[in-house]
């Protein structure tokens, strides 16, 4: 059996278990690409088949020209098969009609087939441009279970959703429907929290124990962390604190290490809980 965690290519997100739901909200065409692009080449990189259901804004000539540029030998890996791209309408609108039991099932079968052709597993990614349309409370139904589907499985997908096609209400299904959700706008990132639980008291010592693990950490590793809950990238955080890239993963693995996070997202959900720009300020006015 393949390593329970997976590099998903993508800063923020970090490596993630089999089996995670994932989210992004995205503003142009090229925020997608910048995100769906290191995400498909890390899963060739860990010997995983990848599929990539496009929908617009992006066709298939854009899709496969955005991975060609950024993956060196994509080429190779897409004569091979081991990556493919399809339209989204025929993998989730046969017919015309949305079936929740055909696309989740569908998505059991390209796993099968990935895993009997050697394959460590597989990850995907499918376009949301249902929000607009008839079918948007039926794929609402699907995304809630396909999150519960996924559970136990070698598979990883990311759904993606353009902002400018989202209303307010569709924004919270969505979060509620996803392990984690991130939005990539103008090339920044940011970080979307589940609705807070309906027991106060639960939230309460949820954020309690998360202001206890960050007290654990040394000042610098205060500055890491916060630039991680800001969605900074590593690069970026190595220039914005004038280290290395190499020091920079040091610092994030000491955090892990220190706050018991399983990840960067669960480390990112601890920074936010534990009021981690609260502690920064305060620990900088007692300096001073």
């Amino acid at each position: 059996m393949p390593s329970r965690l997976r590099n998903t290519g993508i800063d923020v997100l970090g490596d993630m278990a089999w089996g995670s739901h994932l989210c992004l909200f995205y503003e142009t065409k090229e925020d997608l690409f910048e995100t769906l692009v290191p995400y498909f080449r890390a899963g060739l990189e860990n010997n995983e088949f990848c599929l990539w259901a496009v929908s617009d804004p992006v066709s298939e000539e854009d899709a496969k020209a955005a991975l060609k540029e950024g993956i060196a030998d994509f080429d190779e890996h897409f004569a091979a098969g081991s990556i493919q791209i399809i339209p989204g309408s025929e993998w989730y609108l046969k017919g015309g009609q949305f079936d929740l039991k055909r696309v989740t099932s569908g998505w059991y079968e390209k796993l099968h087939d990935a895993m009997s052709a050697g394959y460590s597993g597989m990850r995907a990614s499918g376009e949301a441009y249902w929000i607009a349309t008839k079918h948007w409370e039926k794929f609402n139904e699907y995304e809630q279970e396909l999150d519960r589907a996924l559970a136990g499985h070698p598979l990883v997908i990311l759904c993606t959703y353009m902002l400018a096609a989202s209303r307010a209400l569709d924004v919270v299904d969505v979060v509620r429907a996803h392990n984690f959700t991130v939005a990539r706008r103008n090339g920044k990132w940011e970080v979307l929290e589940s609705p807070p639980t309906d027991h106060p008291k639960a939230a309460s010592v949820s954020a309690q124990n998360a202001a206890a693990a960050l007290a654990r950490l040394a000042p610098r590793e205060h500055e890491v962390l916060a630039q991680l809950s800001h969605g900074a990238k590593t690069k970026e955080i190595a220039a914005r604190l004038g280290i290395s890239e190499r020091t920079v993963e040091v610092y994030r693995a000491r955090i892990l290490l220190k706050t018991k996070a399983r990840n960067v997202p669960e480390l990112v959900r601890l920074a936010i809980a534990g009021g981690i720009d609260r502690q920064r300020r305060r620990r900088t006015s007692k300096e001073r």
